[in-house]
């Protein structure tokens, strides 16, 4: 039996950042304070450590993390920066500015952070505990506020273990985070459109750019867990194959999305099998969920079946990102 997971706080010294970084290696979670508020944080890279993420948050659905990195060198190693980014960029970075962009050819990103889109949110923080944590760890870090989805956003250590206490692995304790709300979200894919207000003020972000941001379309939320926006259909990623959900067979020339250790009648025949988790776990299925739509949609099958998928846990989120996926277009 597996021993319950205890949550762990250490003050930020040098022994607790080695710590960290251990933790986050071994695909653990661990929360650490940024300038604006605490961070859970997991391996950019590593598909399994993000699903965790979620349910440790108990979001509601997939959408894009922020990748933060320790320096703009890093962050040219995930997304291709235009004129205007690379202005915003030098201006601001490190500090309280995530920038949206085209990812960069071979981003180690896992799909699953960037909800399959071909953008990417970063941002490289100024707080000296995420900095030295980034550094020493060496790979993009995904940090969404360290808190239970819809719930108010971190500010000191107390505030993490209050909400997520057993859920997680480690708690670096910096003491409370100085600017208190979260980064401003400025998105490069055309025309810079302001995402989110946040702890960078529009005027100096309009400054230096030397003309207005633009306004996101009407009805686009956006929030610290969702750079482009919860219910923004166009953004998510939609395969060009039809999708059939909750499939009990498998017809002649469709795909099969898998799940669990019995495949469905038919499967023999598919053009393709692809098993989100053979075992039925839910955790690995989340963590194949993007990269596996993206290797069957590229068999050019006529449909795409899928197997139902328990509701459950991280269930709710894989079934929901699959019916934006299957939603008529």
């Amino acid at each position: 039996m597996t021993a319950p997971l205890v949550t762990r706080v250490s003050r930020a010294d040098a022994a607790a950042i080695g710590d960290a970084v251990r933790c986050l290696k071994a695909g653990g979670l661990v929360a650490f304070p940024t300038e604006t508020v605490y961070g859970l944080g997991a391996d950019a890279t590593d598909g399994r450590a993000i699903a965790r993420l979620y349910e440790a948050k108990g979001r509601p659905a997939f959408n894009p993390l922020i990748a933060h990195v320790a320096d703009p060198a890093a962050a040219r190693a995930l997304a291709r920066f235009e004129a205007e980014a690379e202005k915003l960029a030098e201006a601001f970075w490190p500090g309280p500015l995530t920038l949206v962009l085209p990812k960069a050819p071979g981003c180690p990103v896992a799909e699953l952070a960037t909800a399959g889109l071909d953008s990417i949110a970063v941002r490289v923080p100024h707080h000296p505990v995420a900095q030295k944590i980034l550094a020493a760890f060496g790979r993009p870090i995904v940090a969404p506020s360290a808190n239970r989805s819809g719930h108010v956003s971190p500010t000191t250590a107390a505030h993490v273990l209050a909400d997520l206490r057993n859920r997680i692995d480690l708690i670096v304790d910096g003491g409370s985070t100085p600017v208190g709300v979260e980064s401003t979200i400025v998105a490069c894919l055309g025309e810079p459109m302001l995402l989110r207000p946040g702890g960078l003020p529009r005027d100096d972000i309009e400054r230096v750019l030397g003309r207005p941001l633009a306004e996101p379309p009407a009805g686009i939320a956006t929030t610290d867990d969702a750079p482009l926006a919860p219910g923004m259909l166009a953004s998510h990623y939609a395969p060009r194959t039809p999708l059939r959900l909750d499939a009990k067979y498998v017809g002649a020339g469709e795909a099969l999305l898998a799940f669990g250790p019995r495949l469905v009648a038919g499967s023999e025949g598919a053009a393709i099998v692809l098993n989100l988790s053979e075992r039925g776990d839910l955790i690995e299925a989340a963590a194949n969920l993007f990269s596996y739509l993206r290797a069957l949609d590229a068999v050019g099958a006529k449909s795409m079946a899928v197997m139902p998928i328990p509701h459950d846990g991280l269930g709710e989120a894989i079934n929901d990102r699959l019916a934006r996926a299957a939603a008529p277009r």
